[in-house]
């Protein structure tokens, strides 16, 4: 049995930790390898990963049907997405390409080169907000797709790595950190992590999955006009509304490790 050791931020007192209650339950596609999501004008938008299986998305939000949906082109590996006027993004994992399409329609327009991996994009408004499993997060022009700046994300002093999915939330970026029950509030103007949302008991039954090891917390989605928060993860049958705790300090003895039987596949 291998051990997955958890960011060391995840034993910090010092950062605050909220926990969650359920408000209400979706339907979400269980074949469905989440690496990107997000909610606009009543819908889901999301991607998907694998190669092979990766694709953007539409869809209706009550349903968790697929109301429109385009493959990635092979040989890549979708990861995540965000629209930005008429356009949906797309990043891909290790092919240091990008993929832009028609919002409306799904239909593909250009591509965009990068270097290194991707992993997430959200934006704050103002530019897109890239990560690439590393703990630094890209700022991108949203019209040229160049880097413009950085965000180095720190917990207790220490980088963050595994930062994955993005979602800017009331001022604030919240990132899934891969591999575990958690997701950093990160200050975009320090790069520090300002607390946790500690979503474990969330994921379903490690029997019910195909693959428990990578079928893992990913997917987080704001509907901004009704104050609602989403999340899901790789493979899930649900996406989850949910509403944060009050905060609380965890001390030293919190949960510092996860468990699998192989190595993870990808991100």
């Amino acid at each position: 049995m291998a051990v997955l050791l958890l960011p060391p931020a995840a034993m910090a007192s010092s950062v605050p930790v909220q926990g969650y209650t359920i408000v209400h339950t979706f339907p979400h596609d269980p074949s469905a390898y989440t690496e990107g999501l997000f909610y606009l004008d009543g819908y889901f938008y999301e991607a998907t990963g694998t190669v092979g299986a990766s694709s953007v998305r539409k869809v209706e939000l009550a349903s968790g049907k697929v109301l429109q949906q385009r493959p990635t082109p092979w040989p890549d590996y979708g990861e995540g997405i965000v629209a930005w006027k008429d356009r949906l993004i797309q990043l891909t994992w290790q092919n240091h390409e990008g993929f832009l399409y028609d919002l409306a329609s799904l239909t593909p327009r250009a591509r965009f080169a990068y270097p290194g991996e991707g992993w997430s994009l959200t934006t704050d408004g103002t530019h897109l907000l890239m990560s690439d499993g590393t703990s630094t997060v890209r700022l991108l022009d949203p019209d040229s797709l160049q880097q413009v700046g950085r965000i180095d994300v720190t917990a207790e002093g220490k980088p963050l790595a595994n930062l994955n999915e993005l979602e800017w939330v009331k001022g604030e970026l919240y990132a899934n950190v891969w591999l575990t029950d958690r997701i950093a509030r990160v200050d975009p103007a320090t790069g520090k992590v300002i607390g946790w949302i500690d979503l474990a008991g969330l994921a379903p039954a490690p029997e019910t999955l195909a693959d428990p090891v990578n079928d893992v917390l990913n997917g987080i989605a704001y509907d901004a006009t009704h104050d609602r928060l989403f999340v899901t993860g790789k493979r899930w049958p649900r996406v989850y509304e949910i509403r944060l705790a009050p905060e609380r300090r965890d001390g030293p003895a919190g949960p510092i490790a996860r468990k699998a039987r192989s190595r993870p596949a990808s991100p």
